[in-house]
């Protein structure tokens, strides 16, 4: 990484040139995981991978979800067969396990370079070679604190692996290190600032904090700066590494998350395999170029939607707004189970509509589900086909209800569960 504004030339390509170099690579990473990994070559048997060379290619393979992996792993541990890695007679060898909640288990590759790209989000957060980094994500079982010190170090930085817990034995070592850079999740470094100032020995050392792993409040970050620290946040998981990250302009300011180099991001119509328009909230969709885990329209359940425009700061990649919640919004109704994906098949029988919303209710205790569509030229057959469209779907009755056309909020939710349960 060097001194200048940008850790390197790629992160100001013109957007063309980004978009051939990636789907220039695409078809040898799908031929690769359709070798390396079992499951991949079982769920794409019949795709070619030199027919996949651009966006609307690979929207037409399926999205596996990051709700379908534990199952999956619980049917052939310990990967599911979607990596490439492993131990004994596996050929290549992985050189570390993690697991998340579920259990969901994750493998790092031996010499793998894949978590070491959290170095383009604490770079464009400020920190550079020499930087004494306290990294509070942890290192025990979960890949977090890994990623974070992979960057770091690939980054030329020292760190401090705190890991979580243990506030007061942190704030020891901080008043004897003085690291000025901090990883972690921001609750924990009001916690760490907030307890320092109440033993009387103020943190005084950090300038900049890259903080992940929750929602970074205005209200934090102000308070944050109000101390001299500038916080950034970045955007990562388990199975990807970094996704995303903030980058702030020459004043501070931040606009969005910039998309990282290494991966193809699309924003899919939650419970389908469908790309939305700029703008439109979904879900996030990764095909990733890590060798070892090589996933391929791996559908984090998280929502986000593209903007517009370029970054202030001067990286021309697309950028999203950051974490908006949960795409997976499966509910069960009297017993049965209701997904996006059934809503979605209602709504694409009936070209006229726009956005349509399932919404949950419980009257008097007992379930109850409205069909919210919006519909320019509404009419009494129009409804009784929807009703039954959506009984032949559920196996359920509901009912419709018209609104006008862009009345239903742009948030990705399909499913809106209003249950209130006493």
């Amino acid at each position: 990484m060097t001194s200048t504004a940008f850790p390197d030339s790629r992160e100001t390509r013109t957007p063309s040139a980004r978009e051939a170099d990636l789907f220039a690579r695409l078809p040898a990473q799908i031929a690769h995981a359709k070798a390396s990994a079992p499951a991949v070559a079982k769920l794409l048997a019949n795709v070619d991978p030199a027919a996949i060379t651009s966006r609307a290619a690979l929207a037409t393979l399926p999205v596996f979800r990051k709700s379908e992996l534990l199952d999956a792993q619980k049917a052939s541990r310990p990967f599911g067969g979607f990596a490439a890695v492993g131990w004994g007679a596996m050929a290549k060898r992985a050189e570390r396990v993690f697991a998340s909640p579920g259990p969901i288990y994750e493998p790092e590759g031996h010499g793998s370079t894949h978590y070491a790209r959290t170095a383009r989000a604490l770079y464009a957060a400020g920190f550079r070679p020499g930087d004494l980094v306290h990294n509070t994500f942890a290192y025990h079982m979960t890949p977090g604190g890994w990623i974070m010190d992979a960057g770091a170090t690939a980054l030329g930085c020292t760190v401090f692996p705190a890991g979580v817990g243990n506030t007061e034995q942190q704030i020891a070592a901080m008043l004897d290190l003085q690291p000025n850079g901090y990883t972690g999740t921001p609750s924990f470094l009001r916690i760490l600032l907030e307890k320092a100032d109440e033993l009387g020995t103020p943190i005084t050392s950090l300038k900049k904090a890259a903080v992940s792993g929750e929602f970074f409040a205005p209200q934090l970050r102000d308070m944050f700066k109000a101390r001299g620290i500038v916080g950034t946040q970045s955007y990562a998981t388990a199975e990807l590494g970094l996704v995303a990250y903030e980058a702030p302009d020459a004043s501070g300011n931040v606009q969005g998350m910039v998309i990282d180099e290494d991966l193809i991001l699309e924003i899919v119509k939650p419970g389908t395999n469908d790309p939305l328009p700029d703008g439109e909230v979904g879900e996030i969709v990764v095909t990733t170029f890590n060798p070892d885990y090589p996933l391929i329209r791996f559908g984090t359940g998280d929502l986000s939607a593209v903007l517009s425009g370029t970054c202030p700061s001067g990286r021309t990649n697309t950028r999203i707004k950051g974490w908006m919640g949960r795409a997976d919004q499966t509910a069960k109704v009297k017993g049965m189970f209701v997904h996006p994906s059934q809503v979605d098949a209602v709504a694409k029988k009936f070209p006229e509509l726009g956005r349509v919303r399932l919404v949950l209710t419980n009257p008097d205790q007992r379930d109850a589900m409205a069909l919210h569509v919006e519909c320019a030229a509404p009419n009494d057959a129009l409804k009784a086909a929807i009703a039954n469209a959506l009984r032949d779907a559920t196996k359920l009755g509901g009912e419709v209800t018209f609104v006008s056309m862009a009345s239903l909020a742009n948030d990705g939710k399909v499913i809106d569960d209003a249950r209130k349960y006493d």
